[in-house]
């Protein structure tokens, strides 16, 4: 079992959490994989069974790596379909999570969460005759290679830049380079990070905020800035134009 934490548990979480499991596997199963009735994946409920409606980027992403679609039974018939994923995510939590461990970025803790994944292998669960590594290695020929081609996991939207230098994405605002302001930008929100496009080139990155009405800056010089579209850009606020003027140049 991969796991993995995130800044959001939005639909970009569990798509990143299944790319990066895949990819730590080596290969993408070829019989089902079940999932519970979360709404990242699956828009609606048909009655007492295992039809769904899935969300639109579930089905594109199940159809990008060929996985077959099956869902847990509702109600009290599918309670032990799930048990041994939700056990063994509590045994986890509990013996690795519980205090949790305090770390400056996610990337840090996602690298302790690794190590302790790799340490598991030479674990036993309960009185079972081999290992989690021993069990996964007779399992790991029937994986088949994952596409070349990677799927994109995050949202893309075009906010454009305001006067201060910065774009609202999903109600927070995160600067970007001041030779943007009044263009529209190509941005890309995974699930623990905010990417801003100047062109084709990387024009800002950010860790992702988890409120809502926050703000993330980092301003840097309008001295390269572009010519804004329309009428000509006029700072309103005198103090941000001196001390963005006194910046040396990115």
């Amino acid at each position: 079992m991969q796991r993995s934490i995130f800044a959001s548990l939005g639909q970009q979480a569990f798509f990143e959490g299944h790319v990066h499991a895949l990819n730590v596997l080596g290969g993408v199963p070829t019989g089902r994989v079940r999932h519970d009735d979360l709404r990242a994946a699956v828009a609606q409920v048909l009655g007492l069974s295992r039809r769904r409606v899935e969300a639109e980027r579930r089905t594109a992403f199940r159809s990008h790596y060929g996985l077959d679609a099956f869902y847990c039974q509702p109600g009290i018939r599918g309670a032990d379909e799930k048990g041994g994923a939700e056990g063994q995510t509590g045994w986890f939590r509990r013996n690795h999570l519980v205090p949790v461990p305090e770390v400056d970025m996610l990337a840090a803790r996602n690298a302790m969460i690794e190590r302790w994944d790799q340490e598991d292998d030479a674990r036993r669960i309960r009185s079972r005759p081999r290992t989690i590594g021993e069990c996964f290695a007779a399992e790991q020929p029937w994986l088949v290679p994952p596409p070349e081609e990677p799927f994109e996991t995050g949202r893309l939207s075009t906010p454009r830049v305001d006067r201060y230098s910065q774009n609202c994405v999903r109600m927070n605002r995160y600067s970007v380079p001041g030779r943007l302001i009044g263009w529209t930008v190509r941005v890309m929100l995974p699930a623990s990070a905010l990417v801003a496009y100047d062109g084709r080139e990387e024009g800002a990155r950010h860790e992702r905020l988890i409120t809502r009405d926050a703000t993330r800056l980092e301003l840097s010089s309008p001295a390269t800035s572009k010519p804004p579209p329309g009428p000509a850009y006029q700072f309103r606020h005198r103090e941000l134009q001196q001390w963005l003027a006194q910046r040396p140049d990115p």
